[in-house]
């Protein structure tokens, strides 16, 4: 049985290398997204500096790896035994769970989840000892540090209000500042900013970072005999002062000599700063629990006392963390942001939320989001009433955005925010983050980064009316994402706690090898989804100036777009006659990229019609028509798709024979026309589009035909009301579908 603790730390040292490349590529967003979405400078410059800011941070978190081994629980309440199930069950839970949200592209809290599945595995095995004693529910309490517990929640929850409400009085007064034309400001200003702005970043990165390494607690004679702990509390207003003068001097000469813009540096050194918080902050997170499994494993061992004996109580002390482990960390880390797809993910989110420009919004609004953003606008008038006009007009004047000339069509590549929202971006969350980890909080880096993220947008103007109420929603999703999170966490850690529980070796087996099953299935699914995305022709928006490239662009539109409805109404009707329902849900969810995408081409109407040759102003409605019958033909081929997995997925009845044979009939017919469609559009051979519509006219009279046969048999022999208005639906939307497919066709039989 002993041995079986041996092969558990073997695999919790395993779980932590997985923990570790899970976790930075769901962590990657927190301090990658500002220096991105400004496009301040490039992406490998950016990985470069982000690289060296981890590597720094991994060897001086030492400090930080207390939280897993008496943050949460009382380790003198548990045996050994007792400590290595909770440790295995929340290595387990973690990298199943961050995997989980890597997968859905969302960034979750890696602190959170730790913290939750630390309680919940804790709680589980304290309750399991207690009914094996016969106590009661209440003796709970004993077992867990529940004064701790409760400062880690309220402070990680507390973060989110904070940090929201300092990223955006930074932001605000910041812009009110400096404005949007920020680069024709006096040299004197940007040198300001500079200071402030690296002094921030230095004294509590670099001085406040100090004091959570082992480095704090040595004295030197250099600064008087004392510690660098004590000489940094005793001398904080002249060491932030000498900073900002010595700071503001070089941010100067910055400037003036090198003719540079200090925004870029400030992205750069807070880039740097805020992967060095976050390896410091979080790095406890990865390898926190098995670092503290490994300590114990070596106490226990030397003490030739049985594991079920053996109390943890020597836990209660301070251990260091061996630097080798530490360099080994960070390395992994390195590289896991390098090469992480998922990492590269993730980021997409947090950048559109906080776009200064427009975006393909992902949210959908809420109630909850309408009835905020209608709150605000609200105090936004009140506001205007009562501040004078004068200083309104001079406090907008800060907020008019400069007119960047761009080609049509290019607006994608424009910065998603300006330099000096992402430098505060950078610089609120890196002072929030650097105080935390210099109190032992283990604060959660992607709550922090997020809001001030959001805060910053807010205040910035970035949430327009046209764009409120969908990144309101966003941000209420997010949040709510970190709340199951939670719950997620801690129920899962218990369940998996109570598991092994039952049998060490076995279970401990079972679910090592579940949970490999598992990321491999994930890693896989990931991979396959890649390459469909790769491989998918995706519609692009229209960027001629003049009929015939509208012309030439639309055809190909067409194409690509009747190319997938194609495919998507065989894979429904196959689905529906054979029943198979994972085929449908794979439809519904084509269609939806489908119309997201036509929909997107709608929205680009605006911009399509103001960059437009006055000569060419007639391929504006030619355009628009185009995209209507697209729309019409996304929503014919979507209703068939849902109504026929709805039929499915309820259990009715299946199609009868001559149904399913008609219906086969229809799709072959379909789908050859849609072949000879495509190959059309694509050779541009247009003088061909008569002889299609007539084929089409003559498919259209097919399905005409036995809609009148259904009706008949309805009279007749039919039984199932389900299947009739099943069977009904399906021909009258393919007459739809027909209809605006010929209507496409009939639109460029009159332009060529």
């Amino acid at each position: 049985m002993d041995n079986i603790y041996l092969l558990m730390i073997i695999a919790l040292a395993a779980l932590a290398i997985t923990d570790l490349v899970v976790g930075v590529s769901n962590d990657a967003v927190n301090f990658l997204n500002s220096a991105i979405g400004s496009k301040a400078i490039t992406f490998k410059t950016i990985m470069i500096v982000a690289s060296l800011g981890i590597a720094c941070g991994a060897i001086f978190s030492s400090g930080m790896m207390e939280v897993a081994r008496k943050g949460i629980f009382n380790p003198e309440m548990f045996m050994f035994s007792d400590i290595m199930i909770i440790f295995m069950a929340v290595m387990i839970t973690d990298i199943l769970l961050l995997d989980f949200f890597n997968t859905l592209g969302m960034p979750t809290s890696t602190t959170v989840s730790i913290v939750f599945e630390l309680l919940g595995a804790a709680v589980a095995v304290a309750l399991i000892k207690i009914f094996a004693l016969n106590g009661n529910f209440s003796d709970v309490t004993n077992y867990i540090n529940t004064e701790k517990a409760r400062d880690i929640i309220i402070g990680i929850l507390a973060s989110v209000v904070i940090a929201f409400s300092v990223g955006a009085l930074v932001q605000y007064v910041s812009r009110v500042l400096l404005s949007f034309n920020f680069e024709k400001k006096a040299k004197w200003v940007g040198a300001i900013f500079g200071g402030v702005a690296l002094t921030s970043i230095i004294y509590f990165i670099l001085m406040k970072g100090i004091k959570g390494t082992n480095y704090a607690d040595d004295s030197f004679d250099l600064i008087g005999g004392l510690t660098i702990a004590k000489f940094l509390e005793v001398n904080v207003i002249s060491i932030i002062i000498i900073n900002f003068i010595l700071w503001s001097i070089v941010s100067f000469l910055y400037i003036t000599f090198f003719k540079n813009n200090i925004y870029r540096l400030i992205i750069i050194v807070g880039t740097f700063a805020l992967a060095l918080a976050f390896a410091g902050n979080d790095l406890v997170n990865f390898i926190g629990v098995p670092m503290a499994a490994f300590d114990a494993f070596n106490k226990w061992s030397a003490s030739g006392i049985a594991a079920d004996k053996f109390s943890m109580g020597i836990l209660t002390g301070k251990v260091e963390t061996p630097t080798l482990f530490l360099f080994i960390a960070g390395l992994i880390m390195v590289l896991t942001l390098w090469f992480s797809s998922k990492a590269k993910s993730v980021v997409k989110t947090s950048i559109d939320l906080s776009s200064q420009s427009e975006t393909q919004e992902r949210f959908e609004p809420n109630f909850l989001s309408r009835i905020i953003v209608r709150f605000a606008m609200m105090i936004s008038k009140y506001f205007s009433i009562i501040i004078p006009n004068t200083l309104q007009e001079k406090i907008d004047k800060q907020f008019d955005k400069p007119v960047v000339p761009l080609a049509h069509g290019k607006e994608h590549e424009l910065p998603a925010f300006d330099l000096v929202r992402a430098a505060i971006n950078l610089v609120v969350a890196s002072v929030l983050i650097s105080v935390a980890t210099s109190m032992k909080l283990p604060l959660s880096t992607t709550y922090v980064t997020f809001m001030v993220a959001m805060g910053s947008s807010l205040a910035d103007r970035a949430w327009g009316s046209e764009s409120a109420v969908y990144r309101v929603a966003g941000v209420l999703n997010v949040i709510g994402g970190w709340f199951g999170t939670a719950l997620t966490a801690f129920i899962a850690a218990g369940i998996i706690a109570f598991l092994i529980s039952l049998h060490v070796p076995s279970m401990v087996g079972i679910l090592l090898l579940l949970a490999i099953a598992l990321l491999v299935r994930s890693s896989i699914n990931h991979v396959k989804k890649s390459k469909e995305s790769k491989a998918e022709d995706s519609l692009n928006k229209s960027e001629s100036k003049s009929v015939q490239g509208v012309i030439e662009e639309s055809a190909d539109n067409i194409s690509k777009a009747l190319k997938r409805v194609g495919k998507i109404n065989e894979t429904t009707i196959s689905g529906l006659i054979n029943e198979d329902l994972k085929k449908l849900k794979k439809a519904k969810a084509t269609v939806v990229k489908l119309e997201t995408e036509i929909e997107d081409l709608q929205n680009n109407i605006f911009y399509f019609i103001k960059n437009l040759d006055e000569s060419s102003v007639s391929a504006s409605k030619f355009y628009i028509d185009v995209i209507g019958d697209l729309q019409d033909i996304a929503q014919s081929v979507g209703f068939i798709s849902n109504i026929s997995h709805k039929h499915i997925n309820n259990n009715h009845k299946s199609l009868k024979k001559n149904q399913a044979k008609e219906l086969n009939e229809i799709n072959d017919k379909l789908n050859n026309m849609f072949n000879k469609v495509v190959k059309v559009f694509d050779n541009r051979s247009f003088n061909q589009v008569p002889s299609l519509l007539e084929e089409k006219r003559a498919l259209l009279n097919n399905v005409s035909d036995y809609v009148q046969i259904q009706v008949e048999r309805t009279r007749t022999t039919e039984s199932s009301p389900k299947n009739t208005t099943l069977y009904f639906s399906i021909l009258l939307e393919t007459e739809d579908l027909l209809k605006a497919t010929m209507n496409l066709l009939e639109l460029y039989a009159e332009k060529v």
